[in-house]
């Protein structure tokens, strides 16, 4: 039976972005984002990497690139260079966010249908659920790879519906970026925002339908009518 909300609603259906939301690979990401960049001399910070948080590597590569244009590597040769990184730095030290691991398997045993939706890869997102054996609880993990342009566009969530076979309108999002926020709402889902704590002012989160501090902070009974 699909999960029954407090409105009466039934939710069928449960989105998940990735990096930052069920794992925490962000700092991860900044890391190979920092030392790659660096290594063709741009000198990145963490605030820096923020601009980019959400996109696409290809599109993170094409943003800093218009920045300050590199002698050397392409930007295929470079993106490359990066999730390769990031690859290893998940294998070797990558880690479950606070509460991800019980939402998923709750949501799960409730008998909704879960799917990824994220800006990394494919080859990266199953590197995820398999590290953390998480890969059993997903019907559908997709990539924005695959689709025209990455978050904020919502062509990765509409993809992703598609393929559940689900009605936007049964479909609750969970995102930890304002791009990524922005993508959820646009393609009709009901968005819940967790963002990082020194994110968490941002006014972009506004249109969000709920904001969290945590997923363990998630339950049915926030989810509100629409």
């Amino acid at each position: 039976m699909p999960l029954n909300l407090r409105s009466g609603r039934t939710m069928r259906t449960a989105i998940f972005d990735m990096d930052g939301l069920l794992i925490d690979s962000e700092p991860l990401w900044r890391e190979a984002e920092i030392a790659v960049f660096g290594s063709l001399g741009i000198r990145l910070t963490e605030d820096l990497c923020r601009r980019t948080m959400g996109l696409r590597i290809d599109e993170v590569v094409r943003y800093w690139h218009r920045q300050a244009p590199w002698n050397g590597p392409s930007r295929e040769q470079v993106a490359e260079q990066v999730l390769d990184a990031v690859q290893r730095l998940i294998i070797e030290h990558g880690s479950l966010m606070e509460g991800a691991r019980d939402t998923i398997a709750d949501l799960y045993a409730q008998d909704a249908r879960l799917a990824i939706a994220s800006s990394s890869p494919l080859h990266l997102i199953k590197t995820v659920v398999e590290k953390f054996a998480i890969d059993r609880y997903f019907s559908v993990l997709h990539s924005a790879e695959h689709e025209i342009a990455g978050k904020p566009n919502p062509a990765v969530y509409r993809t992703t519906m598609s393929l559940l076979e689900a009605d936007a309108q049964d479909c609750v999002a969970f995102e930890d970026s304002v791009l990524g926020v922005q993508a959820a709402k646009a393609a009709g889902a009901t968005v819940v925002a967790v963002p990082a704590p020194e994110d968490a002012l941002d006014p972009g989160f506004a249109v969000a339908d709920v904001v969290l501090a945590s997923l363990k902070d998630f339950s049915l009974d926030l989810v509100p009518r629409r």
